[in-house]
């Protein structure tokens, strides 16, 4: 249903802007805050969640009187992850890794100036770290997400700067001057580390994944338990997951240097 005065297009960026939002915040989304979120109007918001719903992309939340996805936004999402290239390609290397590391594996892209765990296979350990896919993550806290940022141009680092450093745990980056150099070591040596930066306890190691044009496009971790990521595990992770990042960009056609602006 378009609303009366748009045009074809207009009407569709409303659609997707409306659906983008329950990609990123609550759950549960109600007209009102669509509407201030997004500068539109109740009724046109209203008119195109009624639209969703009868196609079943949102559907109503009798508990709190808003609207969550439906089932055809989980059918678009599950159908998206099975073809994903990236998710495709990287899906033996994990598996693979895992094996080498006996610890989580995980992969991650980029979606709206955040980072969302594509792909994961659990550690064998009875003791382990799991992620939930799909879930927004900030790009200034954690390896996964420094290990992409890193590698996108500097103007991405200022605007993520700019727009807040929200300490997740006691050991978040929360410095812009101390994430700019962070970020210049990661981009220098080719992966990042973390120890309880955004989740209390969990260590990791990440390297980024490049596409054919030499863009970041991803990154692949491992990660665990903060007490099995001491000095010597660090050391021994790291070759093997800046080698399986290595294996998954060059499947995708990535055969150069990457792709980044330069260095301060």
């Amino acid at each position: 249903m378009i609303p009366v005065g748009s045009t074809g297009t207009e009407a569709a960026d409303r659609v997707a802007d409306v659906l983008a939002l329950f990609t990123t915040g609550p759950a549960s989304l109600g007209v009102s805050e669509i509407a201030r979120e997004l500068d539109l109007s109740k009724a046109v918001v209203h008119r195109i969640l009624q639209s969703l719903v009868s196609r079943s992309f949102v559907a109503a939340d009798p508990q709190t009187r808003g609207y969550r996805l439906g089932p055809a936004a989980l059918a678009v999402g599950a159908r998206a992850l099975h073809d994903f290239d990236l998710r495709n390609v990287a899906r033996p290397v994990l598996r693979r890794l895992r094996e080498e590391t006996r610890e989580t594996t995980t992969l991650s892209a980029m979606l709206r100036g955040s980072r969302i765990y594509l792909d994961q296979y659990e550690s064998p350990q009875e003791i382990k770290m799991t992620v939930e896919l799909g879930r927004p993550h900030p790009l200034h806290a954690g390896a996964s997400s420094r290990a992409m940022l890193a590698f996108l141009p500097e103007e991405a680092w200022d605007a993520v700067a700019a727009a807040g450093l929200p300490r997740m745990t006691p050991e978040t980056i929360d410095d812009p001057r101390t994430l700019r150099r962070r970020l210049v070591e990661v981009r220098t040596r080719g992966y990042a580390t973390s120890r309880g930066e955004r989740q209390h306890g969990a260590g990791s190691v990440a390297a980024p994944v490049f596409g054919m044009d030499g863009e970041v496009v991803g990154a692949i971790s491992v990660c665990g338990p903060v007490e099995r990521f001491d000095r010597a595990a660090i050391e021994l992770f790291v070759p093997l997951v800046t080698a399986a990042a290595a294996e998954i960009s060059h499947a995708l056609g990535w055969a150069a240097r990457p792709s980044v602006a330069s260095g301060p």
